[in-house]
């Protein structure tokens, strides 16, 4: 009997208690990820309009109930989780984030025993902009964990991609319509936001209202974190949250997220993360700071305008997006004639690094480190160091770095061709270097003008609508068919040409699958664009044709440059637009993979028979 009850109490603890553990822990985390989406909710309708004494006590409720609720979910996992399972349900980070919680209980000790508050760390414990600081952290990391842990064994990576960027962009629409976004005086249509939401998000820069007029400082900001949010992905961000400060989703989740991140392995996914956040983070904090030497006291700005400048053509840069919160833009006189050469080079090579890939950027740090390493060696005195090191670039990164060089090296002989006693007439030797550089790099895809393009020659709008249209790299900010699909078509072109049987470069067969989907990338979109070029003849008849056309590429590709008709198009015709920003971002091919049933490799083979091509 003594050996009989503890066995049927390991039944009833496994069958019962456990069970109801996890029940409680699942309504705890569910009532938690309410609170976070109040919280939300609640801080946009704060900072968005003006509110009435009532509002804001009810606004302050909420937030208090809000942090009960997180203050119990965090209570009941590390009392009910097993010990073991501790430290799979947050890391040190966020144990950090939990200690910040814990810091908000203070005040209230404090007042409960009548202990002086006087103290200047209350200061800051006591701040309700403090408290709400910490509840808005904990709700997004509480939202995204929720967003990646709900990622099921149904769910397509490339609908959900699809769906993430569709949310954001109605939620951002919504949030540009409120009061505080807006200048005093100034209406702005839904049509007006969505379409500006969809340039943001979709990093395009394409606008039917000038930005600087439109928008408050505020909206400004809000405009820059949309093209942030374009230019990394919505669930890049929830899923380097979720693994940052919770380190607790699921392995299947993780695999999902690796798919859409396009990481090598599940156990790169972290350092994969890791790499996109750390390489946007670097880049545009060195060309917020490169920005701001070369315009301060320039430009006719206060210093912390002059800050905000910086900072939002960084990431505008570096997301390849081509928003600009200037009067004219890069267009603008004091930048084109004052002498800030430096500024188009700083955002030119922006453009470029967000252009062609993370996964070039990590092959480029890999490289550097390794050459780093052994000049180091060698200066040390360990002569045995050999200076000649292997090749270390993948084929891919070869493929990228190759076509883009051509691509502005070709672009930019080009433009400052026709463009020398035109565009560029009045201008110094070097300004028109410069500029040529500038409009070189520009269309692909960061969309920034910094001279009239409707006094640019036919040639030159040639130009440029095809580097619209064959864009940047895959796996980066910028848009277009992209730099690796159109150099796979152009090699199986060559070997066609050539009679070889099969695709080569730098020594290496490319695979059945890239050719295959580097031509479906290219065929796709130009069928695409050809549809909608003729809905918007259709729906905005008066229009020129040629500048329709630019339109169009220029939304597909998500380069934002235009020849003068954005404002003037139909709402009809902003929709369509907007549904052509929208396809350019997420990939034609990759929405139709989402949509589509997919079929599994077959494990036969059918007779094979020849069609009659030339």
């Amino acid at each position: 009997m003594e050996r009989i009850w503890p066995q049927q109490n390991a039944i009833f603890h496994n069958n019962y208690v456990r069970s109801c553990i996890k029940n409680a822990i699942k309504v705890m985390t569910f009532l938690a990820d309410i609170a976070a989406l109040c919280v939300i909710v609640g801080a946009i309708l704060e900072f968005g309009f003006v509110l009435t004494e009532r509002l804001e006590n009810e606004l302050n409720l909420v937030y208090f109930w809000a942090w009960n609720m997180f203050l119990i979910e965090r209570i009941s996992k590390l009392v009910l989780t097993k010990r073991g399972h501790r430290k799979s349900a947050y890391n040190l980070l966020g144990w950090g984030i939990n200690g910040l919680l814990t810091l908000t209980l203070i005040p209230i000790f404090v007042e409960f025993f009548n202990i002086d508050d006087t103290i200047g760390v209350m200061r800051i414990l006591d701040n309700r902009g403090f408290h709400l600081f910490i509840l808005f952290l904990i709700s997004f990391i509480e939202l995204s964990n929720a967003v990646t842990t709900s990622l099921g064994r149904k769910t397509n990576p490339a609908l959900m991609l699809a769906v993430s960027f569709m949310v954001i962009i109605l939620v951002g629409s919504g949030v540009l319509l409120m009061p505080r976004c807006i200048q005093p005086g100034v209406h702005l249509s839904w049509i007006d936001s969505l379409f500006t939401t969809t340039s943001a998000v979709c990093v395009t820069g394409l606008t039917t209202i000038d930005v600087p007029s439109t928008f408050t400082s505020f909206g400004q900001l809000v405009i820059m974190v949309l093209i942030q949010i374009g230019g990394l992905g919505m669930m890049t961000i929830t899923s380097f949250f979720a693994l940052f400060f919770m380190g607790s989703t699921s392995i299947y989740s993780q695999m999902l997220v690796s798919d859409m991140v396009s990481s090598k392995s599940l156990a790169s996914l972290w350092s994969t993360l890791l790499n996109i956040f750390g390489f946007t983070a670097i880049l545009e904090f060195a060309g917020a700071v490169s920005i701001f030497l070369n315009i301060h006291g320039a430009i006719g700005l206060d210093f912390w305008h002059e800050l905000f400048f910086s900072v939002f053509h960084a990431v505008s840069a570096f997301c390849n997006a081509g928003f600009s919160n200037y009067p004219d833009g890069m267009g603008a006189p004091v930048l084109l004639q004052g002498g800030h050469c430096w500024l188009y080079v700083i955002l030119a090579l922006l453009v470029i690094l967000g252009g062609i890939g993370y996964p070039v950027l990590v092959n480029l740090r890999i490289a550097a480190e390794r050459h780093a390493t052994v000049i180091w060696k060698w200066i040390n005195g360990r002569h045995y160091a050999s200076l000649s090191i292997p090749n270390l670039f993948d084929l891919n990164t070869k493929i990228v770095l190759r076509t883009t060089t051509v691509l502005i090296v070709l672009g930019t002989m080009l433009l400052a061709y026709f463009e020398w006693n035109n565009t560029f007439a009045g201008m110094r030797i070097h300004e028109k270097v410069v500029q040529a550089f500038f409009n070189a790099v520009s269309p692909r895809t960061a969309g920034f003008i910094s001279v009239n393009l409707n006094s640019m020659c036919i040639q030159s709008i040639f130009i440029y609508t095809m580097l619209m249209w064959i864009g940047g790299a895959s796996q980066s900010t910028a848009g277009g068919v992209k730099v690796n699909a159109f150099a796979v078509a152009y090699l199986n072109i060559r070997s066609i040409i050539r009679g070889t049987n099969r695709v080569e470069f730098a020594g290496r067969e490319l695979s059945t699958d890239s050719i295959r989907r580097a031509n479906a990338a290219v065929f796709s979109s130009l069928i695409v664009l050809g549809f909608f070029i003729f809905m918007v003849t259709l729906t905005d008849p008066d229009l020129p044709l040629k500048a329709i056309v630019f339109e169009c590429v220029s939304a597909f590709a998500t380069v934002g440059s235009s020849l003068g008709i954005t404002s003037e198009l139909q709402e009809a015709s902003k929709l369509l637009i907007v549904a052509l920003m929208f396809l350019g971002r997420v990939g034609v091919v990759t929405l139709a993979q989402g949509l589509l049933k997919q079929y599994k490799n077959q494990n036969y083979k059918l007779p094979q028979d020849n069609i009659t091509i030339s």
